[in-house]
Protein backbone atom coordinates (compact mmCIF):
# COMPACT_ATOMS: atom_id res chain seq x y z
CA UNK A 1 0.00 0.00 0.00
CA UNK A 2 2.77 2.11 0.78
CA UNK A 3 4.67 1.61 -2.03
CA UNK A 4 1.38 2.27 -4.71
CA UNK A 5 0.73 5.97 -2.58
CA UNK A 6 4.47 6.40 -2.76
CA UNK A 7 4.10 5.87 -6.38
CA UNK A 8 0.79 7.88 -6.95
CA UNK A 9 2.47 11.07 -5.15
CA UNK A 10 6.04 11.04 -7.60
CA UNK A 11 3.75 9.63 -11.10
CA UNK A 12 1.57 13.04 -10.10
CA UNK A 13 4.12 15.84 -10.18
CA UNK A 14 6.29 13.91 -13.15
CA UNK A 15 3.12 14.07 -15.30
CA UNK A 16 2.63 17.34 -14.52
CA UNK A 17 6.60 18.18 -15.39
CA UNK A 18 6.18 16.87 -18.28
CA UNK A 19 2.43 18.65 -19.51
CA UNK A 20 4.43 21.51 -18.78
CA UNK A 21 7.17 20.89 -20.82
CA UNK A 22 4.89 20.28 -23.43
CA UNK A 23 3.20 23.33 -22.65
CA UNK A 24 6.35 25.44 -22.63
CA UNK A 25 7.53 23.95 -26.06
CA UNK A 26 4.46 24.79 -27.51
CA UNK A 27 3.90 28.31 -26.11
CA UNK A 28 7.78 29.61 -27.49
CA UNK A 29 6.96 27.77 -30.64
CA UNK A 30 3.90 29.65 -30.91
CA UNK A 31 5.45 32.47 -30.03
CA UNK A 32 8.78 32.16 -32.58
CA UNK A 33 6.35 31.78 -35.13
CA UNK A 34 4.49 34.74 -34.79
CA UNK A 35 7.77 36.81 -33.96
CA UNK A 36 8.80 35.06 -37.42
CA UNK A 37 5.29 36.20 -39.11
CA UNK A 38 5.79 39.80 -38.05
CA UNK A 39 9.64 40.68 -38.73
CA UNK A 40 8.53 38.80 -42.02
CA UNK A 41 5.97 41.44 -42.56
CA UNK A 42 8.11 44.52 -41.47
CA UNK A 43 11.20 43.05 -43.77
CA UNK A 44 8.33 42.85 -46.83
CA UNK A 45 6.96 46.07 -45.75
CA UNK A 46 10.59 47.80 -45.71
CA UNK A 47 11.32 46.42 -48.94
CA UNK A 48 8.24 47.22 -50.56
CA UNK A 49 7.49 50.66 -49.46
CA UNK A 50 10.34 52.39 -48.62
CA UNK A 51 13.41 50.82 -50.75
CA UNK A 52 11.49 50.20 -53.29
CA UNK A 53 10.15 53.92 -53.61
CA UNK A 54 13.63 55.37 -53.17
CA UNK A 55 14.61 53.13 -55.89
CA UNK A 56 12.08 54.33 -58.39
CA UNK A 57 12.58 58.19 -57.41
CA UNK A 58 16.49 58.41 -56.85
CA UNK A 59 17.88 54.93 -58.21
CA UNK A 60 20.72 53.30 -56.19
CA UNK A 61 22.65 56.32 -54.48
CA UNK A 62 20.26 55.83 -51.64
CA UNK A 63 19.93 52.45 -50.96
CA UNK A 64 23.47 50.68 -50.10
CA UNK A 65 24.92 48.40 -47.63
CA UNK A 66 27.17 51.05 -46.57
CA UNK A 67 24.28 53.74 -45.55
CA UNK A 68 25.55 55.06 -42.75
CA UNK A 69 28.05 56.78 -44.97
CA UNK A 70 26.45 58.04 -47.24
CA UNK A 71 23.97 61.01 -45.74
CA UNK A 72 20.24 60.52 -46.55
CA UNK A 73 21.37 56.62 -47.41
CA UNK A 74 19.04 54.17 -46.53
CA UNK A 75 19.74 50.07 -45.57
CA UNK A 76 18.99 47.45 -48.54
CA UNK A 77 16.60 44.97 -47.06
CA UNK A 78 19.36 42.37 -45.98
CA UNK A 79 21.50 45.16 -44.02
CA UNK A 80 17.53 46.64 -42.61
CA UNK A 81 17.18 42.62 -40.89
CA UNK A 82 20.73 42.88 -39.88
CA UNK A 83 20.14 45.96 -38.17
CA UNK A 84 16.66 44.85 -36.38
CA UNK A 85 18.34 41.40 -35.57
CA UNK A 86 20.76 43.93 -33.58
CA UNK A 87 18.01 45.59 -31.98
CA UNK A 88 16.23 42.88 -30.91
CA UNK A 89 19.23 41.09 -29.52
CA UNK A 90 19.81 44.17 -27.24
CA UNK A 91 16.40 44.25 -25.58
CA UNK A 92 15.35 40.83 -25.73
CA UNK A 93 16.64 38.48 -23.00
CA UNK A 94 14.60 35.47 -24.09
CA UNK A 95 14.21 36.36 -28.08
CA UNK A 96 17.11 36.47 -30.58
CA UNK A 97 16.73 37.17 -34.17
CA UNK A 98 19.15 36.40 -37.35
CA UNK A 99 19.26 37.34 -40.80
CA UNK A 100 22.04 35.04 -42.09
CA UNK A 101 23.47 33.87 -45.40
CA UNK A 102 26.39 32.02 -46.80
CA UNK A 103 27.24 35.21 -48.71
CA UNK A 104 27.15 38.44 -46.58
CA UNK A 105 27.90 41.83 -48.05
CA UNK A 106 31.38 43.08 -48.02
CA UNK A 107 32.47 45.21 -44.74
CA UNK A 108 29.36 42.50 -42.90
CA UNK A 109 31.15 40.28 -40.39
CA UNK A 110 29.97 36.69 -41.32
CA UNK A 111 27.69 34.37 -39.18
CA UNK A 112 29.41 31.18 -37.92
CA UNK A 113 26.66 28.30 -38.90
CA UNK A 114 26.32 25.72 -36.36
CA UNK A 115 24.90 22.31 -37.03
CA UNK A 116 21.52 23.10 -37.36
CA UNK A 117 21.55 26.01 -39.48
CA UNK A 118 23.90 24.43 -42.23
CA UNK A 119 20.94 21.66 -42.05
CA UNK A 120 18.19 23.96 -42.29
CA UNK A 121 19.22 25.95 -45.07
CA UNK A 122 20.66 22.70 -47.51
CA UNK A 123 17.49 21.25 -47.05
CA UNK A 124 15.34 24.90 -47.77
CA UNK A 125 17.74 25.33 -50.68
CA UNK A 126 16.33 21.84 -51.91
CA UNK A 127 12.63 22.99 -51.20
CA UNK A 128 12.34 26.92 -50.80
CA UNK A 129 8.97 26.20 -50.29
CA UNK A 130 8.64 23.26 -48.08
CA UNK A 131 7.36 25.51 -45.27
CA UNK A 132 9.45 26.30 -41.77
CA UNK A 133 12.21 24.46 -39.86
CA UNK A 134 11.96 24.13 -36.06
CA UNK A 135 14.76 22.66 -33.67
CA UNK A 136 13.60 22.40 -29.68
CA UNK A 137 16.45 21.38 -27.21
CA UNK A 138 16.29 21.40 -23.28
CA UNK A 139 19.11 22.51 -20.99
CA UNK A 140 18.13 21.85 -17.51
CA UNK A 141 14.82 23.90 -16.46
CA UNK A 142 15.17 25.58 -19.79
CA UNK A 143 13.40 25.19 -23.25
CA UNK A 144 14.72 26.41 -26.57
CA UNK A 145 12.98 27.04 -29.69
CA UNK A 146 14.84 27.86 -32.71
CA UNK A 147 12.36 28.77 -35.84
CA UNK A 148 13.76 28.55 -39.38
CA UNK A 149 12.20 30.27 -43.10
CA UNK A 150 13.68 30.79 -45.60
CA UNK A 151 14.52 33.81 -47.44
CA UNK A 152 13.62 33.98 -50.72
CA UNK A 153 15.39 35.89 -53.51
CA UNK A 154 12.47 38.69 -55.07
CA UNK A 155 13.49 40.23 -58.44
CA UNK A 156 13.98 43.83 -56.59
CA UNK A 157 16.24 41.51 -54.17
CA UNK A 158 18.02 40.09 -56.92
CA UNK A 159 18.30 43.57 -58.96
CA UNK A 160 19.91 45.17 -55.95
CA UNK A 161 22.30 42.21 -54.87
CA UNK A 162 23.07 41.72 -58.70
CA UNK A 163 24.30 45.15 -58.86
CA UNK A 164 25.91 45.82 -55.54
CA UNK A 165 29.72 45.96 -55.85
CA UNK A 166 29.54 44.81 -51.80
CA UNK A 167 27.94 41.59 -52.55
CA UNK A 168 29.82 38.27 -53.38
CA UNK A 169 27.57 36.70 -55.42
CA UNK A 170 25.55 38.44 -58.25
CA UNK A 171 24.26 35.62 -60.14
CA UNK A 172 20.78 35.52 -57.94
CA UNK A 173 17.51 34.61 -59.65
CA UNK A 174 14.17 35.21 -58.54
CA UNK A 175 13.17 32.30 -56.31
CA UNK A 176 16.43 31.28 -55.03
CA UNK A 177 16.75 30.80 -51.33
CA UNK A 178 19.53 33.38 -50.13
CA UNK A 179 19.44 32.84 -47.22
CA UNK A 180 17.84 31.92 -43.72
CA UNK A 181 15.52 34.16 -40.99
CA UNK A 182 16.18 32.42 -37.86
CA UNK A 183 14.25 32.82 -34.44
CA UNK A 184 15.38 32.07 -31.58
CA UNK A 185 13.30 31.61 -27.77
CA UNK A 186 14.13 30.63 -25.13
CA UNK A 187 12.57 30.22 -21.92
CA UNK A 188 12.72 28.93 -18.66
CA UNK A 189 9.85 26.17 -17.35
CA UNK A 190 9.82 28.59 -14.31
CA UNK A 191 7.60 31.66 -16.26
CA UNK A 192 4.89 28.76 -17.04
CA UNK A 193 5.05 27.02 -13.75
CA UNK A 194 2.88 30.18 -11.65
CA UNK A 195 0.41 29.26 -14.16
CA UNK A 196 -0.22 25.80 -12.34
CA UNK A 197 -0.23 27.48 -8.93
CA UNK A 198 -3.52 26.24 -7.73
CA UNK A 199 -2.62 22.92 -9.08
CA UNK A 200 1.12 22.57 -7.23
CA UNK A 201 -1.09 24.24 -4.09
CA UNK A 202 -2.71 20.49 -4.67
CA UNK A 203 0.27 18.41 -5.10
CA UNK A 204 1.82 19.60 -1.74
CA UNK A 205 -1.90 18.74 -0.24
CA UNK A 206 -1.80 15.43 -1.82
CA UNK A 207 1.53 15.22 -0.79
CA UNK A 208 1.32 16.03 2.47
CA UNK A 209 -1.53 13.97 2.88
CA UNK A 210 -0.06 11.05 0.96
CA UNK A 211 2.91 10.98 3.25
CA UNK A 212 0.98 11.02 6.08
CA UNK A 213 -0.95 8.58 5.11
CA UNK A 214 2.06 6.64 4.48
CA UNK A 215 3.59 7.29 8.12
CA UNK A 216 0.11 6.29 9.73
CA UNK A 217 0.08 3.13 7.52
CA UNK A 218 3.79 2.03 8.83
CA UNK A 219 3.22 3.04 11.92
CA UNK A 220 0.13 0.69 12.35
CA UNK A 221 1.68 -2.04 10.43
CA UNK A 222 4.46 -1.38 12.99
CA UNK A 223 1.84 -1.78 15.61
CA UNK A 224 -0.19 -4.37 13.98
CA UNK A 225 3.57 -6.55 13.54
CA UNK A 226 3.90 -6.08 17.73
CA UNK A 227 0.89 -7.20 18.23
CA UNK A 228 1.65 -10.13 16.23
CA UNK A 229 4.16 -10.82 17.92
CA UNK A 230 3.06 -10.58 20.83
CA UNK A 231 -0.05 -12.67 20.32
CA UNK A 232 1.99 -15.10 18.71
CA UNK A 233 3.93 -15.54 22.03
CA UNK A 234 1.07 -15.60 24.08
CA UNK A 235 -0.46 -18.35 22.05
CA UNK A 236 2.59 -20.38 22.11
CA UNK A 237 2.82 -19.94 25.85
CA UNK A 238 -1.34 -21.19 25.85
CA UNK A 239 -0.30 -23.81 23.55
CA UNK A 240 1.63 -25.35 26.34
CA UNK A 241 -0.95 -25.72 28.61
CA UNK A 242 -3.82 -27.60 25.64
CA UNK A 243 -3.59 -30.39 23.30
CA UNK A 244 -1.89 -29.27 19.85
CA UNK A 245 -4.85 -30.76 18.24
CA UNK A 246 -7.06 -28.75 20.23
CA UNK A 247 -4.99 -26.15 20.22
CA UNK A 248 -4.58 -26.10 16.02
CA UNK A 249 -8.57 -26.61 16.03
CA UNK A 250 -9.43 -23.64 17.97
CA UNK A 251 -6.89 -21.43 16.62
CA UNK A 252 -7.88 -22.03 12.89
CA UNK A 253 -11.87 -21.68 13.66
CA UNK A 254 -12.83 -24.99 13.30
CA UNK A 255 -13.67 -25.38 16.90
CA UNK A 256 -15.98 -23.03 18.73
CA UNK A 257 -14.63 -22.11 22.41
CA UNK A 258 -18.26 -22.34 23.60
CA UNK A 259 -19.83 -24.78 25.77
CA UNK A 260 -20.59 -27.41 23.46
CA UNK A 261 -20.17 -30.73 23.73
CA UNK A 262 -20.24 -33.70 20.95
CA UNK A 263 -20.90 -37.32 21.41
CA UNK A 264 -17.96 -39.96 19.41
CA UNK A 265 -16.97 -43.14 19.66
CA UNK A 266 -13.31 -42.80 21.34
CA UNK A 267 -10.44 -44.65 22.33
CA UNK A 268 -9.25 -43.60 25.76
CA UNK A 269 -5.99 -44.52 27.12
CA UNK A 270 -5.29 -43.81 30.49
CA UNK A 271 -1.53 -44.75 33.04
CA UNK A 272 -1.07 -43.99 36.66
CA UNK A 273 2.63 -44.88 37.95
CA UNK A 274 2.40 -48.25 40.50
CA UNK A 275 3.44 -46.60 44.29
CA UNK A 276 3.73 -43.21 43.08
CA UNK A 277 3.30 -42.04 46.46
CA UNK A 278 6.13 -44.31 48.23
CA UNK A 279 8.82 -43.43 45.39
CA UNK A 280 7.97 -39.92 45.70
CA UNK A 281 8.69 -40.20 49.72
CA UNK A 282 12.17 -41.45 48.92
CA UNK A 283 13.19 -38.57 46.63
CA UNK A 284 13.64 -34.61 47.54
CA UNK A 285 11.66 -32.47 45.98
CA UNK A 286 13.44 -30.99 43.35
CA UNK A 287 14.59 -34.15 42.24
CA UNK A 288 11.37 -35.45 41.91
CA UNK A 289 9.99 -32.61 39.84
CA UNK A 290 13.06 -33.58 37.30
CA UNK A 291 12.00 -37.15 37.38
CA UNK A 292 8.52 -36.48 36.52
CA UNK A 293 8.73 -33.73 33.98
CA UNK A 294 11.19 -36.37 32.19
CA UNK A 295 8.49 -38.84 32.25
CA UNK A 296 5.78 -36.55 31.44
CA UNK A 297 8.01 -34.80 28.25
CA UNK A 298 8.79 -38.43 27.19
CA UNK A 299 5.40 -39.62 27.46
CA UNK A 300 3.99 -36.70 25.53
CA UNK A 301 6.32 -37.09 22.83
CA UNK A 302 5.06 -40.68 22.15
CA UNK A 303 1.25 -39.86 22.24
CA UNK A 304 1.38 -36.73 20.11
CA UNK A 305 3.80 -39.11 17.51
CA UNK A 306 0.48 -41.62 17.41
CA UNK A 307 -1.77 -38.78 17.21
CA UNK A 308 -3.03 -39.22 20.41
CA UNK A 309 -5.37 -35.77 21.96
CA UNK A 310 -3.32 -35.53 25.47
CA UNK A 311 -6.33 -34.42 27.70
CA UNK A 312 -4.62 -34.21 31.07
CA UNK A 313 -2.13 -34.59 33.84
CA UNK A 314 -3.77 -35.56 37.06
CA UNK A 315 -1.32 -35.69 39.46
CA UNK A 316 0.98 -38.91 38.23
CA UNK A 317 -1.84 -40.10 35.79
CA UNK A 318 -1.88 -38.99 31.84
CA UNK A 319 -5.55 -39.14 30.04
CA UNK A 320 -5.05 -39.71 26.39
CA UNK A 321 -7.89 -40.41 23.65
CA UNK A 322 -8.09 -41.08 20.05
CA UNK A 323 -10.78 -39.91 17.94
CA UNK A 324 -11.40 -36.25 18.25
CA UNK A 325 -11.02 -33.49 17.00
CA UNK A 326 -9.35 -36.07 14.23
CA UNK A 327 -10.17 -38.91 13.69
CA UNK A 328 -8.76 -41.78 10.98
CA UNK A 329 -11.44 -44.52 12.05
CA UNK A 330 -12.19 -46.78 14.88
CA UNK A 331 -10.04 -49.60 14.21
CA UNK A 332 -7.30 -47.01 12.98
CA UNK A 333 -7.63 -45.00 16.20
CA UNK A 334 -7.81 -48.15 18.60
CA UNK A 335 -5.02 -49.56 16.62
CA UNK A 336 -2.60 -46.01 17.43
CA UNK A 337 -3.68 -46.33 20.74
CA UNK A 338 -2.19 -49.76 21.52
CA UNK A 339 1.06 -49.22 19.74
CA UNK A 340 1.38 -45.82 21.65
CA UNK A 341 0.91 -47.90 24.86
CA UNK A 342 3.50 -50.48 24.17
CA UNK A 343 6.16 -47.55 22.77
CA UNK A 344 5.73 -46.35 26.27
CA UNK A 345 6.41 -49.05 28.17
CA UNK A 346 9.39 -49.77 26.01
CA UNK A 347 10.77 -45.94 26.48
CA UNK A 348 10.11 -47.05 30.26
CA UNK A 349 12.54 -49.57 30.51
CA UNK A 350 15.03 -47.54 28.93
CA UNK A 351 14.31 -44.68 31.04
CA UNK A 352 14.16 -46.66 34.20
CA UNK A 353 17.25 -48.44 33.33
CA UNK A 354 18.86 -44.71 33.10
CA UNK A 355 17.42 -43.33 35.90
CA UNK A 356 19.00 -46.12 38.57
CA UNK A 357 22.55 -45.22 37.07
CA UNK A 358 22.24 -41.90 38.49
CA UNK A 359 20.85 -43.15 41.71
CA UNK A 360 16.98 -44.06 41.53
CA UNK A 361 16.70 -46.76 43.68
CA UNK A 362 12.89 -47.60 42.83
CA UNK A 363 12.25 -45.89 39.04
CA UNK A 364 8.61 -45.62 37.85
CA UNK A 365 6.55 -48.60 37.01
CA UNK A 366 3.53 -48.26 34.86
CA UNK A 367 0.00 -49.32 34.55
CA UNK A 368 -2.11 -49.02 31.55
CA UNK A 369 -5.83 -49.28 30.39
CA UNK A 370 -7.31 -48.57 27.41
CA UNK A 371 -11.14 -49.01 26.30
CA UNK A 372 -12.77 -47.95 22.98
CA UNK A 373 -16.83 -46.48 23.65
CA UNK A 374 -19.11 -43.84 23.57
CA UNK A 375 -18.65 -40.38 25.38
CA UNK A 376 -19.41 -36.86 25.33
CA UNK A 377 -16.50 -34.36 24.20
CA UNK A 378 -16.22 -30.99 24.18
CA UNK A 379 -16.25 -27.86 26.36
CA UNK A 380 -17.30 -28.31 30.09
CA UNK A 381 -16.83 -25.83 32.80
CA UNK A 382 -18.28 -22.09 33.01
CA UNK A 383 -18.42 -19.10 30.45
CA UNK A 384 -15.68 -17.72 32.21
CA UNK A 385 -13.51 -20.96 32.76
CA UNK A 386 -13.38 -24.16 30.73
CA UNK A 387 -11.91 -27.45 29.88
CA UNK A 388 -11.99 -29.73 26.96
CA UNK A 389 -12.00 -32.78 27.97
CA UNK A 390 -14.06 -36.10 27.89
CA UNK A 391 -16.73 -37.68 30.75
CA UNK A 392 -18.72 -40.62 30.33
CA UNK A 393 -18.93 -44.27 31.45
CA UNK A 394 -16.56 -45.79 28.75
CA UNK A 395 -13.50 -43.34 30.29
CA UNK A 396 -14.09 -44.31 33.67
CA UNK A 397 -13.91 -47.96 32.48
CA UNK A 398 -9.98 -47.22 31.57
CA UNK A 399 -9.14 -45.93 34.17
CA UNK A 400 -10.31 -48.91 36.07
CA UNK A 401 -8.49 -51.31 33.88
CA UNK A 402 -5.68 -49.26 34.60
CA UNK A 403 -5.82 -50.25 38.46
CA UNK A 404 -5.95 -54.42 37.51
CA UNK A 405 -3.17 -53.95 35.35
CA UNK A 406 0.24 -55.13 36.95
CA UNK A 407 2.58 -52.32 36.54
CA UNK A 408 4.88 -52.57 33.51
CA UNK A 409 1.36 -54.08 31.65
CA UNK A 410 -1.56 -53.16 29.07
CA UNK A 411 -5.03 -54.13 29.92
CA UNK A 412 -7.51 -53.30 27.25
CA UNK A 413 -11.36 -54.03 27.07
CA UNK A 414 -12.96 -56.52 24.39
CA UNK A 415 -13.85 -53.47 22.68
CA UNK A 416 -10.46 -52.48 21.98
CA UNK A 417 -9.16 -55.90 21.31
CA UNK A 418 -11.62 -56.89 18.52
CA UNK A 419 -10.16 -53.82 17.09
CA UNK A 420 -6.42 -54.55 16.86
CA UNK A 421 -6.73 -58.31 17.12
CA UNK A 422 -5.60 -58.67 14.07
CA UNK A 423 -2.08 -56.45 15.16
CA UNK A 424 -1.49 -57.72 18.72
CA UNK A 425 -1.41 -60.69 20.98
CA UNK A 426 -3.93 -60.95 24.52
CA UNK A 427 -5.25 -63.27 26.62
CA UNK A 428 -8.12 -62.80 28.33
CA UNK A 429 -8.41 -62.13 32.50
CA UNK A 430 -11.22 -62.91 34.54
CA UNK A 431 -14.23 -60.78 34.20
CA UNK A 432 -15.13 -57.73 36.44
CA UNK A 433 -17.63 -55.23 36.90
CA UNK A 434 -17.77 -51.42 36.68
CA UNK A 435 -19.91 -48.62 38.06
CA UNK A 436 -22.02 -47.43 35.50
CA UNK A 437 -21.97 -50.18 32.97
CA UNK A 438 -24.15 -52.63 33.28
CA UNK A 439 -22.04 -55.52 31.07
CA UNK A 440 -19.76 -57.66 32.72
CA UNK A 441 -16.52 -56.47 31.37
CA UNK A 442 -13.63 -58.80 30.22
CA UNK A 443 -10.57 -57.73 30.09
CA UNK A 444 -7.24 -58.82 27.78
CA UNK A 445 -3.86 -58.50 28.78
CA UNK A 446 -1.48 -57.01 25.89
CA UNK A 447 1.20 -60.24 25.40
CA UNK A 448 3.02 -57.55 22.52
CA UNK A 449 2.70 -57.06 18.72
CA UNK A 450 1.83 -60.11 16.41
CA UNK A 451 3.79 -57.68 13.51
CA UNK A 452 3.85 -54.21 14.73
CA UNK A 453 5.93 -51.21 14.31
CA UNK A 454 9.02 -50.49 16.51
CA UNK A 455 9.01 -54.45 17.74
CA UNK A 456 11.69 -54.85 20.40
CA UNK A 457 12.51 -57.56 22.61
CA UNK A 458 13.20 -56.36 26.08
CA UNK A 459 13.94 -58.08 29.68
CA UNK A 460 14.08 -55.36 32.72
CA UNK A 461 13.75 -56.03 36.72
CA UNK A 462 14.52 -54.81 39.71
CA UNK A 463 14.16 -56.27 42.85
CA UNK A 464 16.36 -57.40 46.04
CA UNK A 465 20.07 -58.33 44.48
CA UNK A 466 18.58 -58.02 41.05
CA UNK A 467 19.30 -55.16 38.48
CA UNK A 468 18.49 -56.48 34.80
CA UNK A 469 18.11 -54.62 31.82
CA UNK A 470 18.52 -56.70 28.71
CA UNK A 471 17.95 -55.52 24.65
CA UNK A 472 18.30 -58.04 22.37
CA UNK A 473 18.01 -56.48 19.63
CA UNK A 474 20.97 -53.56 20.88
CA UNK A 475 22.97 -56.44 21.66
CA UNK A 476 26.40 -55.97 19.65
CA UNK A 477 28.41 -59.36 20.64
CA UNK A 478 25.34 -62.40 21.42
CA UNK A 479 28.11 -64.82 22.40
CA UNK A 480 29.67 -62.19 25.28
CA UNK A 481 26.22 -61.64 26.75
CA UNK A 482 24.94 -65.67 26.44
CA UNK A 483 28.73 -66.76 28.16
CA UNK A 484 27.54 -64.12 30.95
CA UNK A 485 23.63 -65.47 31.16
CA UNK A 486 24.90 -69.02 31.61
CA UNK A 487 27.34 -68.12 34.01
CA UNK A 488 24.55 -66.16 36.03
CA UNK A 489 22.44 -69.34 36.21
CA UNK A 490 25.19 -71.68 37.17
CA UNK A 491 25.62 -68.97 39.92
CA UNK A 492 21.60 -69.16 41.17
CA UNK A 493 22.17 -73.27 40.74
CA UNK A 494 25.16 -73.22 43.09
CA UNK A 495 23.87 -70.82 45.43
CA UNK A 496 23.30 -72.18 48.97
CA UNK A 497 20.10 -72.53 50.54
CA UNK A 498 19.09 -69.67 53.08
Amino acid sequence: MALLVAMVLVGLPLAAWFDLRDLTNAGITRQATNLSTVITGIRDFYSSNIVDRVLAANGHAYVTAHYLEHPGGIPIPSKFSLELANVVANNQATFQYRFISHYPFQGTAPHPFNAFENSALASLEQSPHRGPLSNVTWNGMTSQVRFVTPIIMEAGCVACHNASPDSPKRDWRPGEVGGIQEMIVTEPVAYNIGGFRYLLIYFVFLAILGFGAIALQRRQSRKIREANTFLSSISSQISKYISPQIYESIFSGRTDVGLKTARKKLTIFFSDIKDFTSTSEQLQPEQLTILLNEYFTEMSAIALGYGGTIDKFVGDAILVFFGDPESRGESEDALACVFMALAMQARLVELNARWRSVGIENPFRVRMGINTGYCNVGNFGSTERMDYTIIGAEANLAARLQTIAEPGTIVVSYETFALVRSAVHAHALAPIRVKGISREVVPYLVDGYIDGPEQRTVFSDHAGGVEFYLDVDAVEDPQAVRSLLEEALRALDERRPL
